[in-house]
């Protein structure tokens, strides 16, 4: 077999012009200086046979990138079916990969083991400790990683940072609940230790004035303004409540203050509060951390029950709305666990949750720009699933991805439906559908610099490689890595907007908050072509810690040509089948063309053997199509 054949670095930066250098829009891309509408390719048909091309569209709103497999499947089963598959598929949980890795592995935890059990459940596959266990969650993995950009905790906090099964425990709060009620994700989100640590809840004691202790109010803040409600009261359409014009406040600083007090007494669960009666006794257990892992527990000495006076907040009002129960007035006298019970049921049945959530988790699937009647379905189906229970998130999933609009938006709004592809989907899109593989087998010895030898533990499938990849690389060039935000309003907003044409037509952006200059050139010049170059066959290079995992070239081999390339022997067949597999049959003309008219001129010339020039139209082909305008845009 010859080896990948290699050409001359940067051979990307005269070709891809046509493509990798346009600007774009959601709904009209600009190339060469001309403006055009993508061709009735562009638009997808109603679901009626089930074509792999709508299935790949489907699939790459509900999982990390389709590939052949998954759309076959999906092809087969029909929406509702693999929906129902997807539901009743086992978890993939960041703490069972942490415990192979230090039980079996015997390694120290590191974030970037965290970071490696992410990229399991985003890629999916047999598991690294057991074979038989395929991991095939994609979905849920997929709704999870929403939810990590809604209720943020960054490893960016140093405590946070040092505690790898704090961090894997919070993310598995977010697995476990994606397809639970989303009251009990509230109330899990809001005990863990990690979110305690990370906005201040945990530790947060009642007023002392003789210390000049005052409760924080930092989840207090955040767990209405960023997590459930917003801080302006919602039409079920998503639109704004007006008073004069004016959008009407959901609440108050008073209502910020009035949480603050009910959310303290909360520590540390291995700690006896009965035993403890000062908090600074109760910290994280630093040798093991398993506190970390573990719900916080209630100190009643440390929490406002409203009755201690003159420090407690008596008659503490909280959400105020229509139905709220007892006007949304804590009643004084309760214990910390029904105070926050209370608190927590009043934040859960505001009516803005439905839209507000409803929207958030759209643009995380679907589109950026949802329309008021998309919110609306949404949210009805938050406030009652059909059976009277509210806050169901798998119907709220379902509703989300068979709606109307997820299925034909590209058609009924072309010019503002879809999303710009987050970083990280768009690497785990081609190393999913490209069956990437660590190049260096399971094990790889290594001598230091001192002469000291020891093993680098690999795994066949590319986790532990795509977790130190990611570490290194997408968050200095793609400016994203998994719990890793630079704070707790994301890595993007959901109301930003870039500047230019999408201001005139007021359209939201959240993920170009991150596409800036210099990580265009990143991902471009370095980023994508490294993980489209290397094949899994190549010989590891145990100098390279980031350069060894590798795709399969050899599996579209058959698509790339047959005969000695050039024109005579066009790739046709190669650019329909990656029209297919990553843009869901959107591809324009325009587009193909463009395409086809670079590849057919890669013949025979190129290698020395009838592979090297296929390979060289693979390579080329998934470069020009994933840093293309048109594939940057999920539609």
């Amino acid at each position: 077999m010859s080896k990948t054949v290699r050409f001359a670095p940067r051979w990307w930066r005269g070709v891809a012009l046509p493509l990798a250098a346009a600007t774009f829009f959601l709904g009209t891309a600009h190339a060469a200086g001309k403006t055009y509408q993508p061709d009735s390719l562009f638009l997808i048909k109603p679901w009626i046979s089930g074509t792999p091309a709508e299935a790949s569209r489907f699939l790459a709103q509900t999982t990390f990138g389709p590939t052949d497999a998954d759309i076959q499947r999906l092809v087969k089963l029909g929406y509702l079916s693999w929906l129902d598959d997807q539901f009743a598929a086992p978890p993939t949980r960041m703490l069972d990969y942490l415990g192979w890795v230090k039980g079996t592995l015997g390694e120290d935890l590191e974030t970037n083991h965290v970071v490696e059990a992410w990229w399991l459940g985003a890629l999916g596959g047999p598991d690294p400790g057991n074979n038989t266990l395929i991991h095939r969650d994609q979905l849920r993995q997929r709704v999870a990683f929403a939810l990590s950009e809604i209720f943020v905790v960054s490893t960016k906090t140093t405590l946070i940072d040092q505690f790898p099964n704090g961090q894997a425990y919070y993310y598995d709060v977010l697995v476990n609940d994606a397809f639970g009620n989303f009251r009990q994700l509230l109330e899990d989100v809001t005990l863990s230790p990690a979110m305690g640590v990370y906005l201040n809840m945990l530790s947060n004691q009642r007023t002392d004035s003789t210390k000049n202790i005052h409760p924080d109010e930092n989840y207090a803040r955040e767990v209405n303004q960023l997590f459930t409600v917003g801080l302006v009261l919602l039409n079920q359409d998503g639109s704004p409540q007006l008073s004069g014009g004016q959008p009407i406040p959901t609440y108050t600083q008073n209502t910020v203050k009035a949480f603050a007090h009910v959310f303290t007494g909360w520590n540390w669960a291995d700690c006896n509060p009965a035993a403890h009666n000062n908090f600074s006794d109760c910290d994280v257990n630093w040798t093991t951390g398993a506190n970390m892992q573990q719900p916080m527990v209630a100190f009643a000495n440390y929490h406002d029950n409203g009755t201690r006076t003159p420090d407690d907040l008596s008659g503490k009002q909280l959400l105020s709305y229509p139905g709220a129960v007892n006007g949304g007035l804590l009643v004084d006298g309760g214990t910390p666990q029904s105070d926050l019970k209370f608190a927590l049921d009043n934040i859960f049945n505001h009516p803005n949750v439905g839209p507000f959530i409803g929207r958030q988790l759209i643009q995380r699937l679907v589109t950026s720009n949802p329309s008021p009647g998309y919110v609306q379905r949404v949210a009805a189906v938050f406030n009652d699933n059909g059976h009277g229970v509210r806050g169901d998130l798998k119907a709220v999933i379902s509703a989300i991805v068979l709606d109307d609009e997820a299925r034909n938006g590209a058609k009924n709004y072309p010019d503002s439906f879809g999303k710009l592809r987050e970083p990280l989907l768009r690497m785990a899109h081609i190393w999913r559908a490209m069956g990437a593989q660590h190049r260096c087998g399971h094990n790889k010895v290594v001598t230091r610099s001192n002469g000291s030898v020891y093993t680098e533990h690999y795994s066949s499938q590319p986790y532990r490689y795509a977790g130190w990849y990611s570490a290194w690389s997408t968050d200095y060039l793609f400016n994203q890595r998994v719990m890793y935000a630079n704070s707790v309003f994301n890595f993007f907003r959901p109301n930003f907007v870039p500047p230019g044409e999408m201001v005139l037509k007021n359209l939201f952006g959240p993920e170009f908050q991150i596409t800036t200059d210099s990580q265009i050139a990143d991902v471009t010049n370095d980023v994508l072509p490294r993980a489209m170059w290397l094949d899994i066959r190549d010989t590891c290079n145990s100098n390279d810690d980031y350069g060894n995992v590798a795709i399969d070239h050899l599996r579209d081999l058959a698509l790339a040509g047959s005969g000695q390339g050039g024109p005579a022997d066009p790739a046709d067949r190669l650019v329909d089948a990656y029209n297919v597999r990553f843009m869901g049959g959107q591809m324009s003309t325009y587009m193909r063309t463009t395409l086809l008219n670079y590849l057919n001129r890669i013949d025979h010339y190129w290698g020395s053997s009838t592979q090297d020039w296929r390979i060289a139209r693979i390579q080329r082909a998934l470069y020009l199509i994933f840093t293309s305008p048109e594939y940057a845009i999920q539609k």
